[in-house]
């Protein structure tokens, strides 16, 4: 490794540099400890508060931290010193996605494979109310494994940046890739702006080139408030049709990425044949895990679960940083019941936390799950994931708690 001399805070072997933006360079590193290879992000402090942009910077890394998907970069530590603030995050050594587009059009079978991957990431994304809002081919990265990473959440917004419209109202993004709504000024629905570039994504990887292309911005503009694109005839039938729902300049009439799941080409492929796993694993996620979100405070939750815990008589173990792990003391059927509670802060007013069961039997812990944890929770859930009347009014409430705060 290069410059195996500069060494962070004697933790990380910092190498050679893997990309750099206006405030921020990105190093390959490797833990002196594990010996692991993570990526670290160098952000320059005297430029962020210069520019004002240290809220964008918290935003980022409480983004990071609330989005733990196996297609989106794990951020693992945050440290700083006076001149400069480090995120250690996990390291994807295919590099971008560009690149691999930028040679030309991929195949069927592996755009198919990446696509699932984006909107399988970017629907655990919007579940936990985040919205991307920068999705194309360089901010996507491949593993070792070649599978996709999301990266780059720095333009990304939280539920609670919705005005009381329910709408977001900053223009953002790469202009080839925006939705046209996003580029009127006047509110936007994230997941819908989102699906969009999902939508531009997969055409570039089949394709080898943008949809909306043309050398005047205004025309390119036009263009895509129109939705004036033609798919090349090597494109499958099936994803012509998709394309014409993703791709629709009506974001009310546009489909959604839960819709987008339940294509045939999407859910089985160029073969035709959905993976044995895959079926599996979506008839189980569903029963294994529960989201709510709270406005007490971490402490606060994790003293309930405490108390729910040693109601039932089972041990609590805290993992890490606001992992909790509940268990049985006896063998069930299958196995010592098991149950993970993972607190993540929102913002200084609002906690997510997922319930979900790592081990043992799914009848047993739905069982505790709606008979004693849920009625136990009861005065300290604002709403769980699910009950749509509540999520209604959900993102003008945090917008109120936040105007609360300032002028406080």
């Amino acid at each position: 490794m290069e410059n195996t001399s500069n060494t962070l805070m004697q933790r990380y072997e910092l190498g050679r540099l893997l990309g750099k933006g206006t405030f921020a360079k990105v190093y390959y590193g490797r833990s002196a400890i594990t010996n692991q290879s993570v990526a670290i992000k160098v952000i320059d402090k005297d430029k962020v508060f210069r520019t004002g942009l240290a809220d964008h910077i918290i935003r980022e890394i409480s983004v990071m931290r609330l989005v733990k998907h196996p297609n989106i970069i794990q951020i693992f530590e945050v440290m700083a010193t006076k001149k400069n603030i480090y995120y250690v995050m996990e390291y994807a050594k295919g590099g971008e996605l560009f690149k691999k587009v930028a040679k030309g059009k991929l195949k069927e079978d592996v755009a198919h494979k990446y696509f699932k991957q984006l909107v399988n990431a970017v629907d655990f994304c919007h579940s936990r109310g985040v919205y991307h809002r920068d999705i194309k081919p360089e901010n996507l990265l491949l593993d070792e494994n070649e599978n996709l990473k999301v990266t780059d959440f720095g333009l990304s917004a939280l539920a609670e940046s919705k005005r009381q419209d329910g709408l977001l109202h900053t223009t953002c993004g790469t202009p080839a890739y925006v939705a046209p709504e996003v580029f009127k000024r006047k509110g936007y629905d994230g997941a819908k702006a989102d699906v969009w570039s999902c939508g531009v994504v997969l055409f570039v990887l089949l394709a080898g080139y943008l949809p909306f292309r043309d050398s005047n911005l205004m025309e390119m503009y036009r263009k895509i408030n129109k939705a004036e694109f033609a798919c090349p005839n090597w494109f499958p039938r099936e994803v012509r049709k998709l394309l014409c729902k993703i791709l629709d300049p009506n974001p009310n009439t546009r489909i959604s990425l839960p819709r987008i799941q339940q294509c045939s080409w999407f859910k089985k492929g160029p073969n035709g044949k959905q993976k044995k796993h895959e079926v599996e694993n979506k008839t189980i996620s569903p029963k294994r895990e529960a989201r709510f979100t709270s406005r007490k405070s971490a402490t606060v939750i994790i003293s309930r679960l405490e108390e729910i815990a040693k109601r039932l008589k089972l041990k609590i173990k805290k993992k890490a940083s606001g992992l909790l792990k509940l268990e049985g003391l006896d063998e069930g059927r299958k196995g010592i019941l098991s149950i993970d509670a993972e607190i993540f802060e929102v913002n200084p007013f609002l906690h997510l936390v997922e319930v979900k069961k790592s081990n043992g039997d799914t009848l047993e812990y739905q069982k505790i799950l709606k008979e004693d944890i849920r009625p136990a929770l009861q005065d300290i859930v604002w709403v769980w994931q699910g009950d749509q009347q509540e999520q209604l009014q959900q993102s003008e409430q945090i917008h109120d708690l936040q105007q609360q705060h300032s002028q406080s």
